[in-house]
């Protein structure tokens, strides 16, 4: 009771407490997420000229771009290629909105017929484009949406109209803006002179080289803050994006010495019956084994990770390394256990026959709406286009020379043109129904064979280059790691971890026989080398509460752990002095040797600061603007360039150069002669020019360009 008195005598001090808890919560979680306070939304992927990408729209458009792309390409590769996209439309729609361009209805009709007039859906009988047939399509897609409708050989829905539209009409009006840009680009009479000269004219020197390399680096010292002073002059050369550095130790979960060879004798065991108990009432079951299977085929597929492949393999089919063991096993024998491409396999001949490696056959084909590649003309249903490859079996198949009267009646026009004949080796690319016959039968057979391009008639004329071919029952098992493997790698990871807690990374690591690997990567990189994509990494290491050596553990899909150190963060701007040390003390001690070499000139004539400097006097001829190599001494456009601006006779000051200090004699000079018309120039300068805006323009807009890129934040 008495403390029940107490806390009514101090609930001010209470509410007062509680209330300065709870904002210290809030403003904690504002400076966690500063987002909260620079009012970036979580929703904005990033903002470009004043206009945000949202990111539900976003999103949606990767969905769809990474279904068109399938699995050849990550998530994080289709993002950049949506926002690359996103990019470019805005960036091009605020000069278009600039420039009042504009695609209107006359110049989309066009466009669309350009596009879609040589479709039959939107012709008349005389097969000339009809826009009533096309608005009437569209029309009809409205209705029925979001079915779609067949078009051509395809499918289409209304939203997938809508967006072909609005691509042709990007493309429109992108090509009339650098039409526009073109169009104001070309090159004067003066740039052409220029341009001709600089090719024509030569001047040859004698010259004096005092290479840097006269001077010993260690003569040179320099110092940070030289270096730091170097790169502030230069700091276009040296501006870098923020980067993360981890160390990392990788854990493979991957199968041990020990679970291999129990794969191994469990593959030989399958060879044997064996007897499983059923009850106590029943007799036991004899199951048989690989020796004694009366189904082959059902045995492999109870008993195996990859199915029975029911045909004969030639040479080049069979795993190299084993080719020549299994042709020279016996029928009936085995060849095995062995490693085969992340397999142990056990191997029975079944059977050996001499095939051939090469074939000629003609054909006739019948396609029907829906097969592969078909022409649009094509409307017979694939029931249809079966009774009329019989019927033309049945005709050439009794007289065997009516097969050349009926080529006319076949789709493939190329083969037509040699009279339905088709040569082609076993390891061509073929439809495999079609190959599988050609190789399989014998020469002169015929048959009607369904294909995914229709029905064909194929008659085997010979059949070259016979080879030995097998065909094999094996029986795989994918090498991996046992349960009891698995643990021992989680319990290594675990001690690693623990070990950390009061000790050094790679101290620890070398005590375990661990490799520590470095990576560093940019916000937005994907790839980690050795480890391939790892964003989870990335976005650890670049986040706000991850510290200077914290470390974490990761899973690697399908490989096993890695432990990662964060050893070094670098933020966007100046790079920092110590990471810049190795490629800028290059350049500042070459400036400070420069000076050395030109306080020791004193002599003016290129033969006596020769001879004051223990070097050769050397000759260039032919030198011209365009090739900036100066023979003995390398590639010097500055070198190049001052000798174009002395006289016949003239000898220059010290020059540095790219390789050391010069001095040069001009020897003689020889004028470009005149042409009566540059014109021939002037046209190759303007259609060099004009043939560079796409690039160029863009990248010079995408720099000027406000953007605010939030992906890191948001999606990535």
């Amino acid at each position: 009771m008495a403390v029940l008195n107490k806390i009514r005598q101090r609930s001010m001090v209470l509410i007062l407490v509680i209330a300065m808890a709870l904002f210290a919560f809030v403003i904690g979680d504002l400076f966690r997420n500063s987002d909260a306070l620079t009012g970036s939304s979580v929703d904005t992927i990033a903002t470009v000229n004043g206009e945000d990408i949202n990111r539900e729209e976003f999103m949606f458009k990767v969905e769809n771009l990474q279904r068109r792309m399938g699995p050849n390409s990550t998530s994080v590769q289709t993002m950049n290629n949506v926002y690359n996209q996103e990019l470019r439309r805005i960036i091009l729609q605020t000069e278009y909105d600039k420039l009042g361009l504009s695609v209107e209805k006359d110049q989309m009709r066009e466009l669309l017929q350009n596009s879609f007039g040589s479709y039959p859906e939107f012709q008349n009988q005389d097969s000339i484009f009809d826009v009533n047939r096309m608005n009437a399509f569209i029309a009809n897609l409205k209705e029925i949406a979001p079915q779609p409708a067949p078009l051509s050989t395809f499918q289409i829905n209304y939203q997938q109209w809508n967006e072909n539209e609005q691509a042709i009409a990007a493309g429109a009006l992108q090509n009339d803006y650098f039409n526009l840009i073109k169009a104001g680009l070309g090159a004067t009479v003066a740039e052409a002179q220029d341009e001709y000269v600089a090719d024509a004219k030569k001047v040859d020197v004698r010259y004096v080289q005092v290479p840097f390399t006269s001077i010993a680096d260690s003569l040179v010292e320099v110092s940070k803050s030289e270096i730091k002073a170097y790169m502030e002059k230069n700091k276009e050369k040296y501006q870098v994006d923020a980067t993360r550095e981890i160390i990392y130790v990788q854990f493979d979960e991957v199968a041990s010495p020990e679970d291999e060879t129990i794969m191994k004798d469990n593959l030989l065991t399958l060879k044997n019956d064996r007897v499983e108990f059923v009850s106590a009432e029943r007799p036991n079951d004899t199951i048989k084994g690989f020796d004694n299977t009366d189904n082959i085929e059902a045995f492999v597929n109870a008993n195996s990770d990859l199915k029975y492949n029911d045909v004969f393999l030639r040479g080049g089919e069979l795993p190299a390394a084993h080719k020549d063991s299994i042709l020279g096993t016996n029928v009936g024998g085995y060849y095995g256990p062995y490693n085969d491409n992340g397999f142990y396999k056990l191997s029975k001949v079944l059977e050996k026959e001499t095939r051939p490696d090469s074939v000629k056959v003609r054909h006739i084909l019948i396609p029907y709406a829906g097969a592969t590649r078909v022409d649009p003309t094509i409307t017979i249903t694939a029931e249809e286009a079966k009774a009329t490859a019989d019927s033309i079996f049945n005709v050439a198949s009794r007289n065997r020379s009516k097969f050349q009267d009926l080529l006319e009646l076949s789709s493939d026009k190329v083969s037509n043109e040699n009279d339905g004949i088709i040569e082609f080796a076993y390891n061509q690319s073929f439809a495999p129904e079609f190959k599988s016959y050609s190789f399989d039968n014998k020469i002169g057979d015929m048959d009607v064979v369904e294909t995914s391009f229709g029905y064909h008639v194929i008659e085997i004329l010979d059949q070259t280059g016979l080879n030995p071919t097998v065909k094999l029952a094996t029986i795989a098992d994918k090498i991996e790691p046992s349960e009891e493997t698995i643990n021992d790698v989680y319990n290594a990871v675990g001690k690693f971890e623990i070990a950390l807690e009061n000790g050094d990374f790679r101290t620890i690591a070398e005590e375990k026989g661990l490799s520590v690997r470095p990576a560093t990567f940019k916000e937005l990189d994907e790839n980690i080398p050795g480890l391939g994509s790892q964003r989870q990494v990335v976005r650890w290491s670049f986040e706000d509460d991850t510290e200077l050596n914290d470390y974490k553990r990761f899973p690697i899909a399908g490989r096993g752990f890695i432990i990662a150190q964060l050893v070094d963060i670098n933020e966007e701007g100046l790079m920092d002095v110590d990471n810049a040390t190795t490629p800028v003390l290059a350049e500042v001690r070459k400036e400070k040797k420069a000076k050395m070499i030109m306080d020791k000139i004193s002599a003016t004539s290129v033969d006596d600061i020769a001879s004051a400097q223990g070097q050769s006097v050397k000759t260039a001829s032919g030198l011209t603007l365009k090739n900036t190599t100066l023979s003995g001494a390398g590639a010097e456009p500055k070198i190049v360039g001052a000798a174009f601006g002395l006289k016949e006779g003239e000898t220059s000051k010290p020059i540095v150069g790219d390789r050391g200090v010069y001095v040069l004699e001009v020897t003689k000079v020889t004028d470009a002669p005149a042409l009566d018309n540059y014109t021939a120039v002037k046209n190759r300068l303007s259609t060099a020019r004009r043939n560079t805006v796409q690039s160029k323009v863009f990248t010079a807009l995408q720099e000027a360009a406000d953007i605010d890129d939030n992906r890191a934040k948001t999606v990535y």
